[in-house]
């Protein structure tokens, strides 16, 4: 029976081996969920935030997914807008991306909240000064139009297909795929910015406060070009662990490399501007603020190092690597330029998440310390096993790679 919903002319394991692969994961769901459960019955005294340390683990996780997931809208920019039409063939795999990433970061927000019955106040009472306002209206946005450019990959489905209304409705919900990624482009950019720039005008948190460039702090574009450089990293990397996992080529070459091409550009204006930001901010802005920035570097575990390692060897180096065509053509390189590229991002929002926090204000302040309770933890590790489901049952019972049809025969 379950033979009869996979894609015709692919290879599928069995339905035992697909069980076997996808129980741990649900059990992990399950007490991730159990988790979220005691946060919501009983309160956020259930993690180890505090009203000093207001922006944990789950903060930094939504930004590091939501930047991940940005390889959905910028490939669909490319595709639909720039016509790019090599990206077909890992459109449907970004989109299902996309929809794990911000689905995830949006159940987690209403679990940070503390109180979902009310997250409706923020739409019925928006604070139109706070730049969180945007981010959440154009968050839900987003997630409302990635959620109908999934609905194509479903309909794709074996026994969908035999229904005629579904399959009209596919047919003609594909000839508006282009207005819906120029809405996710445009939601996208902005919340993007957002994100970076609530941390801009933190003029309270030296560290992270950065003058503004125009209308918003240059925080505001470094986090749209970190995205948008990244996201196609991460649809690359992706692709290429399932290909490992499958044990089947579900992409030509040349499509990884064009993903890889992109992202290395994008990444090396990102890695420019951001040294510019950073040397003006060393050098002007922090002390101005009367906080010399060498001061952010003295605190154990948070030295020179990791500004280094953020710019220079997760940020450079993979652009350069990325930018090589000889070093593209080598599919070890070009995988770990785009893991190198991807740790960068996961590096950048924790500096911008946790560093920030911890890190001191005044002279005479201590350095703050936080480790995630086990709630927190388990709730983390829910976003990733229900992201690892949804893929699993995406890839089985959709189509998300085209091409892997006519590189089978």
């Amino acid at each position: 029976m379950d033979r009869q919903f996979i894609p015709r002319s692919v290879q599928r394991s069995s339905f035992a081996r697909f069980a076997a692969w996808i129980l741990p994961w649900i059990l992990l769901l399950g007490l991730g969920l159990y988790a979220m459960y005691l946060c919501l019955a009983e309160g956020l005294n259930q993690t180890n935030m505090d009203n000093r340390f207001a922006f944990g683990l789950w903060i930094y996780l939504d930004l590091t997914v939501i930047a991940l997931g940005a390889g959905a809208f910028f490939t669909g920019f490319l595709l639909y807008i720039l016509r790019r039409e090599e990206l077909k063939a890992v459109i449907n795999s970004a989109v299902v991306l996309g929809l794990i990433c911000y689905s995830g970061a949006v159940a987690v927000l209403m679990v940070d909240v503390g109180q979902p019955l009310r997250a409706w106040f923020t739409f019925w009472h928006p604070n139109t000064h706070s730049m969180l306002t945007e981010v959440t209206f154009c968050l839900t946005c987003y997630l409302t139009v990635l959620a109908i450019e999934y609905v194509p990959v479903v309909l794709k489905n074996r026994k969908l297909r035999q229904i005629p209304r579904f399959l009209v409705f596919e047919f003609e919900l594909h000839k508006v795929m282009p207005v819906f990624a120029g809405i996710g482009t445009f939601l996208s950019f902005f919340h993007q910015g957002s994100l970076g720039g609530l941390y801009g005008v933190l003029v309270g948190r030296p560290f992270a406060f950065r003058e503004v460039l125009g209308i918003w702090p240059s925080t505001f574009y470094l986090f749209i070009l970190s995205a948008a450089a990244v996201g196609p990293s991460f649809v690359l990397l992706t692709t290429w662990l399932v290909q490992k996992l499958s044990g089947k080529q579900l992409v030509k070459p040349e499509v990884l490399r064009f993903l890889g091409k992109v992202s290395g550009w994008m990444l090396i204006v990102y890695v420019l501007l951001k040294t510019v930001d950073t040397l003006y901010w060393i050098n002007h802005t922090a002390p101005a603020e009367g906080a010399p920035a060498y001061t952010f570097y003295t605190s154990p575990g948070f030295g020179t190092w990791i500004l280094f390692a953020e710019i220079i060897l997760l940020g450079l180096l993979p652009a350069i690597m990325l930018l090589s065509k000889r070093l593209r053509e080598r599919p070890a390189v070009l995988v770990s330029a785009a893991f190198l590229a991807c740790c960068g991002i996961v590096m950048n929002r924790f500096v911008m998440t946790i560093q920030t926090l911890a890190l001191p204000t005044l002279p005479f302040d201590q350095m703050m310390s936080y480790v995630p309770s086990w709630q927190e933890i388990a709730t983390f590790l829910a976003i990733v096993a229900y992201g690892v489901v949804l893929y699993s049952l995406s890839f089985r019972y959709m189509t998300l790679f085209p091409q892997e049809r006519d590189i089978r025969q």
